[in-house]
């Protein structure tokens, strides 16, 4: 893949730190490994990442909107989440998942999306555990360090920055209404990474 032929320019994704793993690699994760620097730091391959939110928004088109289920506990996932769903008609919970929302139809916060998307695997487990219940396909931003569990299409990023959230969201936004036919297939959409960005 070319950098013509990617989402975004390469230097976006690593102005963005997209490509910043951790200093611990799982063996599920070493096919997305580019490098690993003298300082022990893992580094994302970011034509990888592309590839995966290409792949990733292509599954996702075949939902209906309102089956699309987003969600975020981390801070610094919030903000994207919210931004993906209004942008892309889907749900999102973020901060804060209560055990039973995919799992316990009497639960108060009861859902039944035919997809789930996560932020982070480790941290939004009570949602991929119950994807995994009821038989739902889980779609996650993975880092080095993961062992993903559950999950079913793998999105290698880093899943921890405010950044690197804010333009994965905004890709995979932008991706799967191009999918969608709603805008054509070099369109844009009227907000920006930065409008996706957790505000500090």
């Amino acid at each position: 893949m070319s950098e013509e032929e990617m989402l975004v320019p390469r230097d976006k994704y690593l102005e963005c730190g997209v490509h910043i793993g951790t200093r611990v690699k799982s063996k599920f994760m070493e096919p997305f490994i580019y490098r690993i620097r003298n300082d022990g730091l893992c580094v994302l391959d970011v034509k990888k990442t592309d590839q995966r939110i290409r792949i990733a928004a292509k599954f996702l088109a075949r939902f209906e909107p309102d089956k699309i289920l987003a969600v975020s506990v981390r801070r610094y996932g919030a903000r994207p989440v919210e931004m993906f769903a209004k942008v892309t008609k889907a749900h999102a919970i973020t901060l804060r998942f209560w055990a039973g929302t995919l799992s316990n139809p009497v639960c108060k916060t009861y859902v039944e999306p035919d997809v789930l998307i996560v932020t982070d695997p480790r941290a939004d487990r009570q949602a991929v555990k119950e994807a995994a219940i009821v038989g739902i396909p889980v779609v996650a931003f993975c880092d080095t360090d993961l062992y993903p569990t559950n999950v079913d299409l793998i999105i290698p990023a880093n899943n921890k920055g405010r950044k690197s959230l804010a333009l994965l969201y905004w890709l995979l936004a932008r991706q799967l209404l191009r999918e969608r036919g709603e805008i054509p297939p070099d369109g844009d959409i009227e907000y920006t990474p930065e409008d996706f960005m957790t505000r500090l």
